[in-house]
């Protein structure tokens, strides 16, 4: 592909970002996590257990974080074939000025496609799937005090894959948007976004829409339930291979590794309306997540 240096360099910009932020001393920062909260390996106090879990459900929340989500979906095709997602998702928030935060989160996918997804006489193909982008601008973050909070901004996805059956060789960009509460021991909202192809040397446009919403509520010791289910449309493709729709849910918990606080979580989910003849049917998800609370 001939952008596909350019357009990788691009998408691993947030991951290099994070590092230069972990060592840069001279940016200012917002103070967000409770006053008594300190990175050590002590246990988490109940009040930071539930600040820091709600922070790491929240998408644009003003914390840097990395994450592997791992999406297993089964029941592919004729022969209950297998799909493995792997997505790297680095979480990047700046200061834009005193009100204004940007939110910059990419999903850079690592796919193993089975062969009823691959082109005639191909088997199992493996690499590097098409990198989204999304770009948040948000109100300076609420969460401390449980309100309300939404984000707006553009998105783009970046034809990375290293194979054409990974990807769409398109370059596509449209708009995202965020809402989501926080009462209590709750975080709940969503995410919709609809991107257009523009440009690139694949043979079908892409209009495709996501939408996400999800459902946490916070336990004690750090526990939680969730439901996260993501739908999509591709508008491109006929009725009975246009809509993806899951129902299901899981759980997760907030701990330290060493003094690290990282949350894990995993799910299921039943595709209640998929694609005929290509579609899953069934998807289980597990994620781990690093996070960079402010000091």
């Amino acid at each position: 592909m001939n952008y596909f240096k350019i357009a990788f360099s691009f998408a691993a910009l947030p991951m290099l970002a994070l590092a230069e932020a972990d060592m840069s001393q001279t940016t200012p920062e917002v103070e967000e996590t409770p006053a008594s909260y300190t990175k050590s390996s002590a246990k988490f106090t109940a009040e930071e257990a539930l600040a820091l879990a709600k922070k790491s459900q929240n998408p644009i929340s003003n914390m840097r974080s990395f994450k592997f989500q791992n999406n297993t979906n089964l029941g592919i095709g004729p022969d209950d074939s297998t799909q493995n997602m792997m997505n790297v998702m680095p979480v990047l928030p700046f200061q834009l000025n005193d009100e204004i935060l940007v939110i910059s989160r990419t999903i850079i996918p690592v796919v193993s496609q089975p062969s009823v997804l691959t082109p005639p006489d191909e088997s199992r193909i493996n690499g590097i799937g098409d990198t989204s982008m999304q770009f948040f601008f948000s109100p300076m973050d609420t969460s401390s005090t449980g309100g309300t909070v939404w984000g707006v901004g553009p998105a783009f996805v970046l034809p990375t894959a290293t194979d054409e059956s990974l990807g769409n060789e398109k370059w596509s960009a449209g708009i995202s948007g965020i809402l989501l509460a926080q009462p209590g021991r709750w975080v709940y909202g969503g995410v919709v976004s609809n991107v257009w192809s523009y440009a690139g040397s694949g043979d079908k446009d892409t209009n495709l829409l996501t939408l996400q919403y999800f459902v946490n509520y916070n336990f004690d010791d750090g526990w939680y339930a969730l439901t996260s289910p993501i739908m999509t449309a591709d508008w491109e493709a006929d009725k009975d291979h246009r809509w993806t729709v899951p129902i299901g849910g899981g759980f997760g918990r907030l701990f330290k590794i060493g003094s690290q606080p990282v949350t894990a979580q995993i799910s299921a989910y039943k595709n209640v309306i998929t694609p005929d003849d290509y579609g899953p049917d069934w998807q289980v998800r597990a994620m781990m997540m690093w996070m960079f609370p402010r000091k």
